[in-house]
């Protein structure tokens, strides 16, 4: 059976889900629901969106987004992608850590915004975790009830569309502990969560879509650092000559690590389009970049330096 399309676009609201494997656990301690907002982050800095609301549970989890650009796949790519190599490598576990594709609704946020960061929120309640779902940790409800936001969602966009001040929406998701709510009753094709003017516009985007010849659909939206800038950055910063640093085979060469982070953080491009780069594997560009974050977390000078490097490119 051929996958279906995903509608993208640009200012689009998504709701996303995605679980474990087999429906195992994808979170183990506090470490890795932190990671996990962090791989979130680092995707809001590098591709650009919106982080209305989330709930991390033990097995899936839920976000609620807003594309800036059409870029929803590589939004997910990077985290689904980031998080399952930092699992397998603190778990000492191997292969798929997420089941198959990730679930994406494109949503009519006018009607049905108020509603699913409810649904969100209540996630613990419904799954008895807790009797409260100010007394579950891993979501951004008691960001919504303080009015102040927890530093992860975009909290002054957030307070726009939602047009409630913490009271008033703490009343209003208290209300759906005792009434039914089926909000996703009006789905339409698996993929469009809104009313019948929503659904045709989204479809007809869906068409030019399909129909269109430009390869590079995806890439005209993302704005990103320059592959020669970075690889100049470097060589530059460690004093080496840009042939000795694409293929020198030392794998322990920091210098190397360094500029396969900056490429896989800053460009867009896969852990494959990288490897092309060194002429190696996508395997072996993970596995550089894990150990190069890993250094950088044992080391609060070699952090400070990172984001000096970063901060030379964003500004």
């Amino acid at each position: 059976m051929s996958r279906p399309y995903r509608i993208l676009g640009e200012n689009a609201f998504y709701h996303i889900t995605s679980r474990g494997d087999g429906r195992r656990n994808i979170y183990k301690n506090e470490s890795d629901y932190l990671k996990f907002l962090d791989y979130v982050m680092r995707a809001k800095e590098k591709f650009r969106f919106r982080l209305y609301a989330y709930v991390l549970m033990t097995n899936h989890y839920h976000l609620l987004v807003q594309t800036l650009q059409a870029n929803l796949p590589r939004i997910m790519h990077y985290i689904n992608s980031c998080y399952t190599t930092y699992y397998n490598v603190t778990k000492r576990n191997a292969g798929h850590l997420f089941q198959g594709r990730y679930r994406s609704l494109i949503v009519d946020a006018d009607s049905y915004f108020k509603g699913l960061t409810r649904y969100i929120h209540l996630n613990p309640v419904k799954a008895k975790i807790v009797e409260r779902p100010e007394e579950y940790r891993w979501s951004s409800y008691k960001g919504y009830i303080s009015g102040r936001g927890d530093g992860y969602i975009d909290n002054e966009a957030t307070r726009m569309v939602l047009g409630m001040n913490g009271a008033e929406y703490m009343r209003f998701v208290n209300s759906g502990l005792t009434e039914k709510d089926d909000i996703f009753k009006d789905v339409y094709a698996g993929s469009i969560l809104g009313g019948v003017s929503f659904i045709k516009e989204r479809l007809k985007e869906l068409k030019l879509q399909v129909e269109s010849t430009d390869i590079s659909y995806l890439d005209r939206y993302e704005e990103r650092v320059e592959d020669e800038a970075i690889i100049g950055f470097i060589c530059k910063e460690f004093k080496i000559e840009r042939e000795d640093l694409l293929r020198s085979k030392n794998k322990k060469d920091q210098a190397k690590k360094n500029c396969m982070y900056l490429l896989r953080r800053l460009t867009g491009k896969s852990n494959k389009e990288i490897g092309k780069v060194f002429d190696v594997s996508h395997t072996a560009i993970s596995k550089a970049c894990s150990s190069f974050e890993e250094g950088i977390s044992k080391s609060k000078k070699a952090k400070k330096l990172l984001e000096l490097q970063i901060s030379h490119f964003k500004g």
